[in-house]
C-alpha cells in the first residue's frame, strides 16, 4: 500500500519545466538581433523619413512598443510552458514575436509618409498610424475567428503574390539604394547572411549568422571612417528613462478620420491573420501544436495595446519556430528576447544602437527579407499561377511608382496636379492609371491575383464572384479609388462587372476545371491553405512525415531565419491542444 501511495505521489508531481536551458542562448541571440534591427529601422523612420521629434519617438512611441513587446513575448512563453506541461514534453518552443516588417513599411509609407508629405505635420501623420495600426489589431481579433474560411478559399497565388509585391516595392527598393550609397560595407554583410541563410554552411561555432553579418558591417564601417565617434556620445547622453503613458486622445483624434485606413488596413489585417495561421501551421510541423485562435487574438491584442498606448508598428508572431526550436530555444529565449528589446525600448537606446551600427549594415537584411517573401510567392504556388503572382504584384508596383514620382515632383516643389496629367503622359509617364491601379493596393492585389488564378484554372463561377467583389470594392472606394465614396470609381467598377458577365458566360458552357499536376498535389499536401482545385490525395505507402522541400515558410516577419526552419514535416494539423 505504502508502495501504491508513494506511485501516486510521483505521478502528480509537477514535470519540472526550467525557464533556461542552453539552447535558449543560441536562440536568443538569433530572435534577439532581429527584433533589434527591426526596432532600430523603425526608429530610423520615425526620425528620418517622417520627422516626429525626438521626445515623442524616444518617450512615447518606443516604450509603447516596449510594452506590446513583452506582453506578447510574456503570452507566448506562457502558452509554450503550458503545452509543455499538457503534454509532459519539456522540449515545447515559444513562438517567436516582434514588431511586424510590412507593416511597419506600410505604416510609414503609405498611411504616415503621404500625410506628413501633404500637411507637414508629423503629429498628424503620427496619429493616423495609431488609428490605422488599432483597426489592424481588431480586424486580427475579428480575423481569429473568421480567418480559416477566407484562407480555404483565396488562392494562395493571390495571397502571397499581393505580399510579394509589397516585399519587392516597399521592402527591398529603399534599403538597396541604401546599400549602393554605401557597396563596401553593404556588399559583404549581405553575401553573409545569404551563405548563412541560403546554404548550409555554418559559421565557426556556430556563431549567429545575423549577429556576425552586424558585427563585421560595423567593423569596415568604422574601420572605413564612415562612423563618427561623437555621434555615439551624443546619443549616448540622450539615455533617459521612459515609461509608456495611455493616449487615447492621440488614438480618437486619428480614427476620427478613419474611412481612408481602411482601404490598407482591412487587407493587411487579413494578411496578418493569414501569415499567423501559416506560422501556427509551421509550429505544429515541428511538434507543437498550438491552438490558432489563441495565437491570433494575442496578435490582436498586442496591437491594440500598443497603440492605445501610442505605437503605431503592430507586433505579430513572426516566421521561424522550427528554427529556434532546432537551435535548442524553448521558452527562456522568447522571455529574454522581450525583456531586453523592452528595456532598450524604455532607455531609448536605440538613437545610441543607430550612432553603433552603420546603416549599410542593417539594411541588407531588409533586402535579404524582400528577395525571400518575393521568391516564396513562387515557390509556394503552383507553377500555373506564376501569371497570377505577377498580377497580384501589379498594383504594389504601381502605388510604389506614384510614391516616387510625387516624391519627386514635391521635392522640384510643383505636384501632379500643378504638372497635369497630359503633361506627364507627353513624357511617358502614365500617372492616372498608375493612380488608379495602385490605389488600396494590397487588396486589388489580392482580387486580380485571385482573378487571373481562378481564371487560369477555368473555374468560372469563382472568378465572376471575385470579378463582382471587385467591382463592389472599387464602387465604394476600397479599391483603385483616393477614398472612401459612393461610386467613387464607377468606370473601374464597370470594367470588373463586364467581367463578372463574361466569366460567368464561360461558366455556363460547363468546362472541366484544370486538372492540378503531381508537383502541385505535393505542394498542397505540405502546405496546405489556399484554394486548390482539387483535393490532395494522400501518397500511398506513406512511411512517415513528408519532407519540406529547402524553401523558407511564408512571412515577412524573419529578418533572422535559421535554415532548420525549412526541415519541418507535415503535421497532422487537426489536433491543436494548446
Amino acid at each position: 500500500m505504502l508502495s501504491l501511495r508513494r506511485t501516486a505521489l510521483t505521478e502528480k508531481r509537477p514535470m519540472p519545466l526550467p525557464l533556461w536551458v542552453r539552447g535558449d542562448t543560441n536562440a536568443f541571440f538569433g530572435l534577439a538581433v532581429n527584433v533589434l534591427v527591426n526596432v532600430l529601422t523603425l526608429t530610423g523612420l520615425c526620425l528620418g523619413v517622417l520627422k516626429i521629434p525626438d521626445d515623442d519617438v524616444f518617450h512615447t512611441i518606443l516604450p509603447a512598443l516596449g510594452i506590446a513587446l513583452i506582453a506578447g513575448n510574456i503570452y507566448y512563453a506562457y502558452l509554450g510552458r503550458r503545452l509543455a506541461l499538457r503534454e509532459g514534453r519539456q522540449d515545447v518552443t515559444a513562438m517567436p514575436y516582434g514588431p511586424s516588417v510590412p507593416h511597419m513599411f506600410i505604416v510609414v509609407f503609405v498611411i504616415m509618409l503621404p500625410i506628413y508629405l501633404k500637411t507637414k505635420d508629423p503629429l498628424l501623420a503620427w496619429k493616423a498610424g495609431i488609428a490605422w495600426a488599432f483597426i489592424i489589431g481588431v480586424i486580427v481579433i475579428i480575423g481569429a475567428f473568421i480567418g480559416p474560411y477566407i484562407r480555404r478559399y483565396a488562392p494562395r497565388a493571390a495571397l502571397l503574390g499581393t505580399l510579394a509585391g509589397i516585399s519587392v516595392s516597399f521592402i527591398s527598393m529603399r534599403p538597396a539604394g541604401q546599400m549602393w550609397d554605401n557597396l563596401w560595407i553593404a556588399l559583404p554583410v549581405f553575401l553573409l547572411l545569404l551563405i548563412g541563410l541560403m546554404t548550409d554552411l555554418k559559421l565557426p561555432g556556430n556563431i549567429p549568422i545575423g549577429l556576425a553579418a552586424l558585427l563585421v558591417g560595423t567593423a569596415i564601417g568604422w574601420a572605413g571612417g564612415a562612423m563618427d565617434g561623437s555621434a555615439v556620445s551624443a546619443a549616448a547622453d540622450d539615455i533617459t528613462l521612459a515609461l509608456p503613458g495611455l493616449h487615447f486622445g492621440t488614438l480618437f483624434s486619428g480614427l476620427s478620420d478613419v474611412a481612408p485606413l481602411l482601404a490598407t488596413a482591412i487587407p493587411l489585417g487579413v494578411y496578418n491573420f493569414t501569415e499567423g495561421m501559416s506560422n501556427v501551421e509551421s509550429a505544429a510541423a515541428a511538434g507543437d501544436n498550438y491552438n490558432l485562435r489563441s495565437v491570433l487574438l494575442a496578435d490582436g491584442a498586442g496591437a491594440v495595446i500598443g497603440s492605445a498606448l501610442g505605437s503605431p508598428f503592430p507586433p505579430a508572431v513572426y516566421v521561424g519556430h522550427p528554427g529556434w526550436k532546432k537551435a535548442g530555444g524553448r521558452t527562456g529565449y522568447s522571455l529574454a528576447t522581450g525583456a531586453v528589446i523592452a528595456l532598450m525600448c524604455f532607455l531609448g537606446m536605440f538613437g545610441l544602437l543607430g550612432a553603433i551600427f552603420p546603416v549599410a549594415a542593417i539594411v541588407p537584411i531588409l533586402l535579404y527579407i524582400g528577395l525571400l517573401i518575393g521568391a516564396q510567392a513562387f515557390q509556394l504556388s503552383p507553377k500555373a499561377h506564376a501569371a497570377a503572382v505577377v498580377a497580384a504584384l501589379v498594383p504594389n508596383l504601381a502605388s510604389w511608382a506614384v510614391g516616387q514620382i510625387d516624391n519627386a515632383l514635391a521635392a522640384a516643389g510643383t505636384s501632379a496636379t500643378k504638372v497635369g496629367e497630359a503633361g506627364l503622359e507627353s513624357s511617358g509617364v502614365v500617372y492616372h492609371g498608375l493612380m488608379v491601379l495602385g490605389q488600396g493596393a494590397i487588396l486589388a492585389g489580392l482580387i486580380l491575383g485571385a482573378l487571373v488564378a481562378f481564371v487560369i484554372d477555368k473555374r468560372f463561377v469563382p472568378a465572376a464572384g471575385v470579378a463582382l467583389a471587385g467591382a463592389a470594392l472599387s464602387f465604394i472606394g476600397l479599391i483603385h479609388a483616393p477614398k472612401i465614396d459612393w461610386n467613387a470609381s464607377g468606370s473601374v467598377s464597370l470594367g470588373y462587372l463586364f467581367a463578372a458577365v463574361l466569366c460567368g458566360t464561360f461558366a455556363l458552357t460547363r468546362p472541366a476545371p484544370r486538372e492540378p499536376d503531381a508537383e502541385e498535389l505535393a505542394l498542397e499536401r505540405l502546405h496546405g491553405g489556399g484554394s486548390s482545385t482539387a483535393a490532395a490525395p494522400e501518397p500511398a505507402n506513406k512511411q512517415g512525415p513528408d519532407p519540406v522541400p529547402e524553401t523558407v515558410p511564408a512571412g515577412a516577419d524573419a529578418a533572422v531565419l535559421p535554415d532548420e526552419a525549412t526541415m519541418a514535416a507535415e503535421p497532422d494539423k487537426s489536433a491543436a491542444t494548446d
